[in-house]
């Protein structure tokens, strides 16, 4: 995998392809959640990587992409990956969103209804303003300070058994929240903007319709909010097929990589 940058008004994203492979399309783009980074999708990337182009970043302001201005909306991420993946010449993407990257690739449909050739939710939750109540939106708004205040060593903690329920996921889960070991005030920051710019598209109530192929996934132990509740009432009001995960948690992908998988390549051979 090739790292590479794109530079915007607010910051530069850093992102890695792996072009060469053994067909041209359809492409995976892999989107990591809120404070996770590239290395989410490890084991996908080594699974796939030289069968069909790849891409993966660390979202703006995460990781690698950082400094970075956080005053931007969903929108703009999803405007800013459209950007990368034309110049990068993805015109077949199949976009892979984990938790919020999930949310990304339903702003991505929305701003660009016929870009996608495939759509996979892991452990995620539909963006429509009819799934949440107003309170979940209040909520969403107010998480900065709780991180905030939240003592590190036990954040740490319940960040990384709450994600994932393998020894794998929850040490990679760890490493990924130790890039913001030592500036606390920086992860807080960071993901009560997330929250808000969730809370923002949902009340913006687009109807953020998914047009192409698309699967849902979700582990069976997953407790990251109520993205169980969520993915069935997504998979029952849209017919979208929906795959659980057995003994996985929010990170289903870092839990049971080889199952996800086979239901990645499942898609990719409808295509």
């Amino acid at each position: 995998m090739l790292e590479k940058t794109y530079e915007t008004g607010r910051g530069t994203i850093h992102y890695w392809i792996g072009a060469e492979a053994a067909q041209a399309a359809p492409q995976l783009v892999f989107l990591p959640g809120l404070t996770a980074d590239h290395r989410l999708f490890n084991k996908q990337v080594e699974y796939f990587e030289g069968k069909v182009p790849l891409f993966v970043w660390d979202a703006p302001g995460h990781a690698a992409s950082w400094p970075f201005e956080l005053d931007f909306r969903l929108a703009d991420k999803a405007r800013w990956l459209e950007e990368i993946l034309r110049r990068e010449g993805f015109d077949r993407p199949v976009i892979v969103g984990q938790s919020m990257g999930g949310y990304v690739g339903q702003m991505f449909a929305q701003l660009f209804p016929d870009r996608l050739s495939g759509f996979i939710s892991i452990d995620s939750a539909p963006l429509q303003r009819e799934y949440v109540t107003a309170a979940e939106i209040w909520l969403l708004k107010k998480m900065e300070p709780v991180y905030k205040h939240y003592p590190w060593q036990s954040l740490l903690k319940t960040g990384t058994t709450g994600v994932a329920t393998t020894e794998y996921g929850q040490k990679l889960m760890r490493e990924m929240m130790m890039v913001y070991d030592g500036d606390q005030a920086r992860y807080a920051k960071l993901s009560g903007h997330g929250f808000r710019m969730l809370a923002e598209a949902m009340e913006a109530d687009l109807p953020y319709e998914i047009k192409c192929p698309a699967l849902l996934i979700c582990g069976e132990k997953d407790r990251a909010g109520s993205c169980i509740r969520y993915s069935k009432a997504w998979h029952k009001k849209t017919g979208i097929p929906l795959e659980w995960i057995p003994n996985a948690g929010h990170n289903s992908n870092t839990d049971a990589p080889e199952t996800v998988n086979a239901l990645i390549e499942g898609l990719l051979a409808k295509l």
